[in-house]
């Protein structure tokens, strides 16, 4: 029977490269000489460290840039309050949001049960797992959920549907 999953996921090494260069590119720039803005890493969290809240602003902007370069969907980061470290230093946590939470995957399975598409949805811990007798109807859901959950929800949601099979 055919079938395909369907995740939230994103190339841990073009993450990387996007935060190498975009920490490349902000000591390199003029309107950043002597200050401390940087971007470090985490397990799944991104700090961007700078000077003053302006400058943090452009270390996001150029961070936000350098992931959309590289394919990084940027609607699965999560921004966390603004911090003061010591002096008039501010940081940012951004969460690199990964896999499918359990309301939204409960959500994606009741919304194909409820389009009566012959095809059967099941929760496999951070995807759904969808099969169907014919592969028209798996196209089917396909086209439902980029319609409904990617474009629609609260500036969407970056889903990929991987691992079709006939």
């Amino acid at each position: 029977m055919p079938s395909f999953d369907i995740v939230s996921e994103i190339d841990k090494v073009e993450l990387r490269n996007a935060i190498d260069q975009s920490n490349k590119e902000v000591t390199n720039r003029y309107d950043f000489k002597g200050s401390d803005a940087r971007i470090e890493t985490g397990d799944k969290a991104l700090t961007l460290f700078a000077d003053s809240e302006f400058q943090l602003d452009q270390v996001n902007d150029i961070l936000v840039g350098k992931l959309a370069k590289r394919g990084i969907d940027v609607r699965c980061m999560e921004y966390g309050k603004l911090e003061k470290v010591s002096g008039n230093k501010v940081k940012k946590t951004v969460t690199v949001k990964e896999g499918l939470e359990s309301d939204l995957a409960k959500k994606i399975v009741k919304m194909i049960k409820d389009a009566k598409i012959k095809v059967q949805a099941a929760i496999q811990g951070e995807a759904v797992r969808v099969t169907g007798a014919k592969r028209d109807n798996l196209q089917e859901v396909i086209a439902l959920l980029r319609k409904e959950i990617v474009s629609d929800m609260e500036g969407g949601f970056p889903l990929q549907f991987n691992n079709f099979r006939d």
